[in-house]
């Protein structure tokens, strides 16, 4: 039997969410019906909804593709978190310490974020390919160490900024926000009145990481696809021992390709940084865009263009889902019942197949039988 493409399976178990969700929501009491519409109404009631849909999804954009690339490559990259929030540091400090034009500061502020995420993906990659220690137990363990090093950091007199848990914020020269400080200069906001549609997206943190998660879903899809190193380290992946005896050196790819999911996921925290948040802060738990990166990665199925489907749809998640409690009472949970529901359902592929094969084959007999 045919087996589906990855676009039906995706697409079954969204719609096999949904109604779980729907379920969830007719068990407590609601009407499915009027959550899903309230849902849809708060993404696209206005422009600022649709950007802070992609403000939420670019991070997720970037951390969803730091763990398909990982998994691309035979690795389970779990420490996207630990690298996110080592790229929000090094970008902090870049951004905050070294003062340059714009036209350079804001492309080496990504690349501090970049080289961090990196050195921090490196790490696992050195402790697998040199002393065999698995990677998921590794960058659990350095995703910790990552958070009590940006908290220690963040208390440096000189960095944290005065009465506060957060750092100094970042100078205006490493800022992608659109226009910058401008839009609160008095030409700026004189500017803003007079462009409506405009001046509701700039009331939100509107940003060019966008444009930065797209660049890098081309090049990432590129790299593995069409080039010499793409081809060996997905050679890694599908068979370490086959790799090896064609001539590659499999741990020097294993740290090439931590390093390079890493880096992913470093510009995640350095655009968060530079666009939105513009500052550090001490943290008391994970933030988590590392760790929905995994969600992310599996929905997408580890492809870059299904990887950014999947982070716009989880975005859009994110953004609508809490409105539904102060417009119908509904609690946060629904939408984590929904988006564990989505993963349920891809981790069973073969409920999709089965039902496929018994399908065409219904449709088969019925046919053969109507001659």
């Amino acid at each position: 039997m045919r087996k589906l493409p990855p676009l039906a399976l995706t697409g079954l178990s969204l719609l096999a969410g949904l109604i779980v969700g729907a379920l969830a929501l007719l068990a407590a009491g609601y009407n499915p019906f009027a959550a899903y519409a309230t849902l849809i109404a708060g993404v696209f009631h206005a422009p600022r909804d649709w950007s802070f849909v992609l403000i939420r999804s670019t991070p997720l954009v970037l951390t969803g593709l730091s763990v398909a690339f990982a998994f691309r490559t035979g690795l389970f990259n779990i420490g996207a978190e630990g690298q996110y929030i080592m790229g929000a540091l090094g970008a902090t400090l870049f951004g905050v310490f070294v003062p340059l034009p714009a036209v350079l500061h804001i492309p080496l502020t990504m690349l501090a974020g970049i080289l961090c995420g990196a050195a921090w993906g490196a790490v696992a990659g050195i402790l697998k390919s040199r002393w065999g220690i698995n990677e998921v137990i590794s960058t659990i363990m350095l995703n910790w160490i990552a958070l009590y090093i940006n908290n220690s950091v963040v208390s440096v007199e000189g960095f944290r900024r005065p009465h506060s848990e957060a750092s100094l914020q970042i100078l205006d020269s490493a800022r992608i926000d659109w226009l910058g400080a401008w839009k609160t200069t008095p030409e700026g906001l004189a500017f803003r009145e007079s462009q409506p549609l405009l001046n509701d997206i700039l009331r939100t943190p509107a940003n060019a990481g966008i444009l930065v998660a797209i660049v890098a879903v081309i090049l990432v899809a590129f790299l593995l696809e069409k080039t010499v190193l793409g081809y060996r380290l997905r050679a890694v992946g599908f068979n370490k021992d086959a790799a090896a005896f064609s001539g590659i050196a499999v741990p020097r790819y294993v740290v090439i390709s931590m390093a390079l999911a890493g880096a992913l996921a470093g510009l995640a925290g350095g655009l968060q940084v530079q666009g939105v948040s513009r500052e550090v802060a001490k943290l008391a738990a994970m933030e988590g865009n590392g760790f929905d990166g995994i969600a992310v990665a599996l929905i997408g199925f580890s492809q870059p263009w299904g990887v950014f489907g999947a982070a716009l749809f989880y975005g859009v998640l994110k953004h609508g889902g809490p409105k539904l409690q102060p417009a119908l009472g509904i609690p946060m949970e629904i939408i984590q019942i929904i988006m564990g529901s989505v993963i349920f359902f891809l981790a069973l592929p073969g409920i999709w197949q089965t039902l496929a094969n018994t399908w065409r084959s219904w449709r088969g007999n019925r046919v053969r039988s109507s001659r």
